[in-house]
């Protein structure tokens, strides 16, 4: 089969995360009638993969087979050099069960001090994957580097955006206006390469 998606085709966004579904609706140019997974009541897999790739892949082809729809599915975190690329696959764990990513933040920063480095250089990975019901998935992948910044700064955006400054820039992902973030983001290139490969 080709592997495309005509323009106002029915998709599930496999998250039941409500910030990530609506800045993935905004990169996706509102082209396809999204439903979320947790709107269909579709439960969670876990995640047992070690690659953002993997667990992208894992959570598509999940909301592909129990929706029986074509499935977007995004794995993303953040990676610190200091801490060998931690919290990484991890970053949405380190939130805990309540997603509390204020307190995940304070955990970055409290690992970095015991670490003793003074390295504040941090990358996000975004991983994208669609699945179709019957088997066949892209998947790409895209990164941002740049800087940790402490204090947190900012209210926009979700997860660990307010300690985020990409590279080039003077205002954390949390500050940035989101049009701006999202014409640069990890998730914004990892989009690109996936219309490149779909429309």
């Amino acid at each position: 089969m080709a592997l495309t998606l005509e323009p106002g085709a029915r998709l599930v966004v496999a998250t039941h995360n409500a910030g990530k579904a609506r800045e993935l609706a905004e990169i996706l140019e509102n082209r396809f009638q999204l439903v979320t997974a947790g709107e269909l009541g579709l439960a969670e897999p876990e995640e047992t993969e070690s690659t953002f790739v993997g667990n992208a892949l894992l959570k598509a082809r999940a909301a592909a087979e129990a929706s029986g729809l074509p499935a977007l599915a995004d794995d993303s975190g953040l990676s610190v050099a200091a801490l060998d690329g931690a919290p990484g696959i991890y970053s949405a764990r380190w939130a805990g069960p309540g997603r509390d990513f204020m307190a995940a933040m304070r955990k970055v920063e409290e690992r970095l001090e015991e670490s003793g480095s003074e390295d504040l250089s941090a990358w996000f990975s975004c991983a994208l994957a669609i699945a179709w019901p019957d088997g066949p998935a892209v998947v790409v992948e895209g990164r941002i580097d740049g800087t940790l910044t402490f204090p947190p700064r900012g209210e926009r955006g979700f997860g660990y955006d307010p300690i985020f400054t990409p590279e080039g820039g003077a205002q954390t992902f949390g500050e940035m206006d989101p049009a701006a973030k999202d014409a640069m983001s990890h998730r914004a290139r990892a989009f690109a390469k996936l219309k490149a490969a779909l429309w």
